[in-house]
């Protein structure tokens, strides 16, 4: 397990992270990415979506583009005030701060769930997915972006140390594990040389 797929250390790298964040970002997941990724997930105008790890609204901010129904949770709270600055606290989404692992709603709650950026850091990966699961309906379409294995041996020891990369083959593994039965694994980079993206694009089963 690497050093920030934990909880607190987690949290405590976003409480700095989070002051430069949004000029950072653009440098491995931009709007180009997002937009692609927007077009997978494909919500309709009236889905209720739900973001897993929003941190500061980026992905977020893409969903409002799509659907008027967007529901955001975070455990930083740093990350959080960046993206209650962008869109209110009461306003266009609803906020919610807790754990990715033991997410705050009832099963069968939303129409599509997004998550990017937010799983490297979670200690257990499948019972984050197990979660998704259970809070979208069946049938709807589940979108988890993460890093791409680098293909490096010295690269892939740095990866390891730090959270979770992993690939195509690990990803199977990780949405089999969880309790789905149809996705595809799509690689996205900002541009040549830049860290690349595995986004997986997964079907909720029927109960």
């Amino acid at each position: 397990m690497g050093l920030l797929e934990d909880k607190g250390r987690a949290r405590l790298f976003y409480k700095y992270l989070s002051t430069v964040y949004d000029r950072i970002n653009p440098f491995v997941w931009d709007e180009r990415m997002r937009t692609e990724a927007l077009d997978w997930l494909d919500p309709a105008a009236d889905d209720r979506v739900l973001d897993v790890g929003c941190g500061t609204g980026f992905g977020t901010e893409g969903l409002l583009e799509r659907t008027d129904d967007v529901h955001a949770l975070d455990q930083s709270v740093h990350q959080m005030e960046k993206a209650f600055a962008k869109f209110g606290t009461r306003d266009r989404v609803k906020f919610y701060r807790g754990d990715a692992e033991r997410l705050p709603f009832a099963d069968d709650t939303f129409d599509a769930v997004w998550s990017s950026g937010s799983i490297e850091y979670w200690p257990h990966p499948v019972a984050g997915l197990r979660e998704i699961r259970r809070v979208a309906k069946p049938g709807a379409t589940v979108l988890v972006v993460g890093p791409d294995y680098p293909n490096s041996r010295l690269l892939q020891r740095l990866a390891d140390a730090i959270m979770l990369f992993y690939d195509a083959e690990e990803a199977d593994r990780m949405f089999e594990e969880a309790g789905y039965e149809t996705y595809e694994h799509h690689i996205q980079q900002a541009k040549p040389g830049s860290p690349k993206a595995i986004t997986t694009v997964a079907t909720v089963p029927d109960r």
